[in-house]
């Protein structure tokens, strides 16, 4: 393997980004356009546009371009974009590995390569939570997928991987498998979350769910799994406020497929190897305003920093992480952010973690439980310097709160909560 290290000629670029799904292709646009022209985008599948290939329904699209697109129309905006700009990118890439000095390993079809970039991008997205990860008890037989990978089977295999379906959680590639898999003949018997309230977005509970005569099924989740080749059954239980089985309320629901629809991580390995810190909350990077992790030079944005519930989002955070970037290939640093961000125990993370105080900038948090007319309040030594009202605030969707430099001046450290 020595031998092999030293045969592998390591490229000096300006910037490599690795991913280039939504967040990949926007920041890769975005820094060719602020004139960072030397650049290249490694994607591990076959084509770009990342998890959109296979997302076919529609609902993208309205904020960033206001045009209700698909995934892959909202997707090939950027591509076509990437195309005429003519952005080197790579395909059937995958990174081994990301340095701290900014060498970044692939294995390529043409073999092993390097790269030595100025800034490094982390745009990986996340992967979905799998059943080993909810240690449900029974044997292990064919017919249980994730969303994401029964979604794949249908919209891009053209497979029908289900006929009698129960989906265990709420969440919104769960919700749009229901009617995805309704509307080709299947039969989805419930959908059973384990909170007492939903994890997806109410319109994916009133498309998706209710037009549809779909129940939800609250404070319940999956506790055996039955069947030997293929899936036969499962059984279903109440849960208590501490997510525990209520003996006595179990259910057997017969079904050949277990849907599961339970959450999403962000792909953090190669983040890891960087040297990068992890943010507890949201598996995701701590970042700062210009999304710049405590690795200087290496950046991350989209659902590989926290997951999003809308891909518009991820577009323009990337484009923000675009612009810091392209400063720092310029100028080889960006202002410090000593400005620590805290939170009360009702939100559940913010993004980013920390500000410089200097300049104006936009806080994405989210709630951990639903409030109704409530404020999300932002404070600097019981001082108010910014505040969102709301009728409304959910789990399920991010909040955004911009702040102002002129209120932050001399601000070593923010208190962001939640008054109902």
């Amino acid at each position: 393997m020595g031998q092999l290290e030293h045969e592998i000629v390591c490229e000096a670029v300006d910037a490599v980004i690795v991913g280039g799904g939504p967040a990949g292709l926007a920041a890769a646009v975005r820094l060719y356009e602020k004139g960072i022209t030397n650049i290249l985008i490694l994607e591990r599948e076959k084509h770009l546009g990342g998890i959109l290939r296979q997302c076919i329904h529609d609902g993208f699209g309205l904020t960033r371009f206001g045009l209700t697109l698909s995934g892959p129309e909202y997707a090939q905006k950027f591509i076509d974009r990437v195309h005429e700009l003519k952005i080197p990118y790579l395909t059937d890439a995958t990174v081994l590995e990301v340095t701290k000095e900014h060498v970044v390993t692939a294995a390529t079809p043409q073999g092993l390569k390097q790269w030595k970039a100025k800034a490094v991008i982390l745009t990986m997205g996340c992967r979905e939570r799998t059943r080993g990860a909810l240690g449900i008890p029974g044997e292990r037989p064919a017919g249980v997928f994730t969303a994401g990978v029964a979604q794949a089977y249908i919209n891009l295999y053209n497979r029908m991987p289900a006929k009698e379906v129960v989906i265990l959680g709420s969440g919104d590639i769960g919700m749009i498998m229901a009617r995805r898999l309704t509307l080709e003949g299947a039969h989805v018997k419930a959908v059973f979350e384990i909170q007492p309230y939903p994890s997806g977005l109410p319109r994916n509970i009133e498309q998706c769910l209710n037009d549809y005569g779909i129940p939800l099924y609250l404070s319940h989740t999956v506790t055996a799994i039955h069947g030997d080749k293929r899936l036969t059954g499962v059984t279903v239980s109440q849960v208590d406020e501490h997510m525990k089985p209520i003996p006595g309320t179990e259910k057997e629901y017969d079904c050949d497929t277990l849907i599961l629809s339970v959450g999403l991580i962000p792909e953090n390995e190669l983040s890891l190897d960087a040297g990068v810190t992890l943010d507890g909350r949201t598996k995701g990077a701590e970042v700062d305003e210009y999304f710049q992790t405590d690795r200087p030079g290496i950046f991350a944005a989209g659902n590989v920093l926290h997951v999003h519930d809308l891909v518009d989002f991820v577009s323009m955070e990337a484009e923000r992480l675009a612009d810091a970037a392209a400063e720092y290939v310029d100028k080889g640093c960006l202002p410090e952010c000593p400005v620590v961000i805290r939170t009360d125990c009702f939100i559940n993370h913010t993004v980013p973690q920390r500000i410089s105080g200097k300049e104006d900038c936009r806080l994405s948090l989210r709630v951990n439980r639903p409030f109704k007319d409530c404020r999300i309040v932002v404070r600097q030594d019981g001082t108010e310097v910014a505040f969102k009202k709301m009728k409304k605030a959910i789990p399920a969707e991010m909040i955004q709160i911009p702040l102002k430099a002129e209120k932050l001046s001399g601000c070593k450290e923010l208190e962001v909560s939640v008054e109902w």
